[in-house]
Order: structure tokens, then C-alpha cells, then sequence
């Protein structure tokens, strides 16, 4: 499984590739490092974080965010102009291509593990079908969690 983290001290990224006997992590840019329990892996698949420890891991696409941005806003680009040149069965005609590429892309592209509290993403590990998808509510007990511990260390 392939580990993708920012270090919690210097907030720099690693990239770290973790098996079962991999015993610890470290951040290549600072002195900070974790232990892993033989207990954090289980059939190659992460019980918790292993970054922060973390139980609350959630199941996403593994594909960046970015190109599909760009994707929306060149389909949506593209059937304005069409639209525009009043070409409307070109306009729904491009719409349709850029929906069934998302939906090819939607089943080829594996999943990934994401960590609600460190961001820190579990890939090419053996995901279960049953692994929760994202839950807006416990994303936003851990973001509020985020938002007192900084306003603590603020005051003190």
C-alpha cells in the first residue's frame, strides 16, 4: 500500500510505500516519526490512519480533483459555444460525451482511503465494498475539532 501524508510537524508531503512489516514512518524533512502496530494493518488494508491513528477513514475515487474540474468546465465551455452558434444537438450532444467519460472514468478508477482528521491518503490498498463513503457530518466534527484546537493554541 502506498501512503500519501503531510508531515503533522513541518507540513511537508511524503510519500511512503507501507507493507505489514513496515514498523515505523518519518518525515523526510523533520525529525518526526510514528510507530506502526502490527495491529494498524490487517490484509494489507489500514484498520486506522497509520499518520495519526485515526479510526475514521472514508472511501473516495482516486482521481484528482483538479482534472476534473477542468473536465466540468470544458464540457460546460464547449456546449455554451455550441449552444451559443444555436446548435443545441450539439450542445446536449457534447454534455452526453463528457457524462459517459465520467462514468468509464467512474468505473475504471480504484478507491482510496482518506483520513477524516490528517487528510492523509491509503492507496492500492484492498478495499472492502462495505468501507463507508464520505459522511458530511463526521467531516464536520473533525474540521470543528481542527478550529477549537487552533483557537486554543491561539489563547495560550
Amino acid at each position: 500500500m502506498q501512503l500519501i501524508y503531510q508531515c503533522p510537524k513541518c507540513d511537508a508531503p511524503n510519500i511512503e510505500v507501507v507493507s505489514s512489516d513496515t514498523l515505523k514512518l518519518s518525515c523526510s524533512s523533520s525529525d518526526w516519526s510514528r510507530d506502526i502496530s502490527t495491529s494498524d494493518i490487517e490484509d494489507d488494508r489500514p484498520k486506522r490512519c497509520l499518520c495519526c491513528g485515526n479510526e475514521d477513514l472514508w472511501r473516495q475515487k482516486d482521481f484528482p480533483q483538479a482534472l476534473g474540474l477542468l473536465m466540468v468546465v470544458t464540457g460546460g465551455t464547449l456546449s455554451t459555444i455550441a449552444w451559443w452558434y444555436v446548435e443545441p444537438v450539439w450542445a446536449l450532444g457534447i454534455l452526453l460525451v463528457f457524462a459517459a467519460i465520467d462514468m468509464v472514468l467512474y468505473a475504471v478508477m480504484n478507491d482510496v482511503l482518506v483520513c477524516y482528521r490528517c487528510s492523509a491518503r491509503h492507496r492500492k490498498a484492498n478495499i472492502h465494498d462495505d468501507h463507508p463513503r464520505f459522511n458530511l457530518e463526521l467531516n464536520e466534527r473533525y474540521r470543528q475539532e481542527e478550529i477549537r484546537l487552533a483557537e486554543a493554541q491561539k489563547s495560550s
